[in-house]
């Protein structure tokens, strides 16, 4: 395997040990972006008068050469992609290609790599998150007047409309798009120029490598620039974060799929069949996003348990904080596409999730607000609203099944009045304070969602 290091060595390691520290196949992943590191490194080498004019725009002409061949070009003897690029760089302009690690490391030249990856990925995840809130918005104007059970505990509990359930992922998914947009400002730094730890005797220009690059600018502590890893915590974080929330739409979709529950049905090409049972729909890909939410969640906290004990400096434990920063923002990324079909195509049973709302006491709460509102003090109201769902309870009745003679049986004290407001279109349709269900303030919740949607980026949380 060849190294760009060990002339000191009387020993190379051996065979296993060389393999094991290897990390050529998953640095291959950020190979642009360790040339385009380069390429803004090998011209402030000439332009400082590090190196000759000449030998800049040779190393620069050599290293656009490998980006435009791509990374099959590459060779995979090799310890890491560093000696990859430097290698094959060798080999298109000679011996001056020894001259392009000057002033740098590997050290503050994989932090940038990494950076600079992250950061494209950055625009990928919020692009995919509009998407994501597109189809939320679709289907929440489409779907105002139906109506559910909104659940707490997994149990009914009030009547909500379809519209208000799923404008609820829009907001914690604008929260996502916001921590994305401070992600970028803490990844956007550059550490290139740091070298090993100590910053470098050449009198390089960091500015202008940050500048080259898109950097906001170079971080002011060489040590902290190379030993820095919480830019891929935050990732990682965000990723599980974006994910739990996915996991809980996924969950939805795979109960309410269920003969059960009968409020959705997916569309052929984003469900399976069995080997065996030819009626089966399955609703794999909700599955998958729910079960690989583990994997993201654990990427998390398998780093955080590698950074928890490493002194300052570059440490090669932290080689290993690129796979799962890899893996996570991929499968975040294939998870929020294959959110964005389901929400988009997903063909919501209005009549089922109406049924459902039958004899499920999910009114009772407006009956004790009714009584509440008519001067009776709510804890009282509350009291003589569960002696009501009791007595429907044993004659087999919902709310809404209540006539005057069978309220009066079970609390005569209760004016005939408060049958009126029994029904779940009612209960829905008198939440009118902001945030409520109600229907004019759902209109008003998309309309505010739909102008931040507009906006390019995410430049804030909320409306205000």
């Amino acid at each position: 395997m060849r190294k760009l290091w060990g002339g000191a060595f009387g020993r190379l390691p051996s065979e296993r040990a060389a393999a094991f520290g290897q990390s050529i196949e998953s640095d291959l992943t950020f190979w642009e972006q360790d040339v385009r590191g380069s390429i803004a490194h090998a011209r402030m080498l000439g332009s400082t008068g590090i190196i000759s004019a000449e030998e800049s725009a040779n190393l620069v002409k050599g290293l656009e050469q490998i980006l435009s061949e791509g990374p099959d070009m590459l060779p995979r003897d090799v310890e890491d992609i560093h000696a990859a690029v430097e290698l094959r760089l060798g080999e298109i302009v000679g011996d001056v290609a020894g001259k392009l690690h000057t002033a740098r490391s590997r050290n503050d030249q994989v932090a940038t790599d990494a950076r600079l990856w992250l950061r494209d990925q950055i625009e990928l995840l919020e692009s995919e998150i509009k998407q994501w809130q597109a189809a939320i918005l679709k289907q929440a104007n489409a779907h105002q007047a139906t109506i559910l059970p909104g659940t707490t505990h997994q149990q009914h509990a009030q009547p909500i409309s379809l519209s208000y359930h799923l404008m609820a992922y829009f907001w914690a998914f604008q929260r996502h798009g916001m921590r994305l947009a401070h992600l970028k400002q803490m990844t956007n730094a550059s550490p290139l120029g740091s070298a090993a730890l100590a910053g470098t005797p050449f009198p390089i220009d960091r500015e202008q490598t940050s500048q080259d690059l898109g950097f906001d600018g170079p971080m002011p502590s060489a040590l902290d620039a190379t030993s820095d890893r919480s830019y891929v915590m935050d990732a990682l974080h965000l990723c599980s974060l974006i994910m739990l929330d996915l996991s809980r739409f996924a969950n939805e979709v795979v109960l309410w799929t269920t003969p059960e529950f009968g409020f959705l049905k997916l569309p052929d090409h984003l469900t399976t069949g069995s080997s065996i049972m030819p009626q089966k729909r399955n609703p794999d890909m909700a599955e998958l996003i729910r079960g690989r939410t583990g994997i993201v969640v654990g990427n998390w906290v398998s780093l955080a348990t590698t950074m928890k004990g490493l002194v300052m400096g570059y440490n090669r434990d932290t080689q290993d904080d690129k796979p799962p920063l890899f893996a996570s923002v991929e499968l975040t990324l294939d998870s929020l596409a294959i959110a964005s079909e389901m929400m988009a195509d997903a063909d919501f049973q209005a009549d089922r999730m109406k049924v459902s709302l039958h004899a499920d006491f999910s009114t009772a709460t407006d009956l004790a607000d009714y009584l509440a509102t008519n001067g009776m003090p709510f804890r009282q109201a509350h009291e003589i609203v569960g002696q009501v769902v009791r007595g429907c309870i044993e004659r087999n009745i919902g709310l809404e099944d209540l006539t005057e003679q069978t309220l009066s049986e079970i609390n005569p004290d209760i004016p005939v009045e408060a049958l009126g407001v029994l029904s779940p279109e009612g209960s829905v349709a008198r939440k009118e304070s902001y945030g409520g269900t109600g229907p004019k303030a759902v209109e008003k919740q998309i309309a505010l969602a739909t102008e931040l949607w507009n906006l390019d980026g995410f430049p804030r949380p909320y409306p205000f």
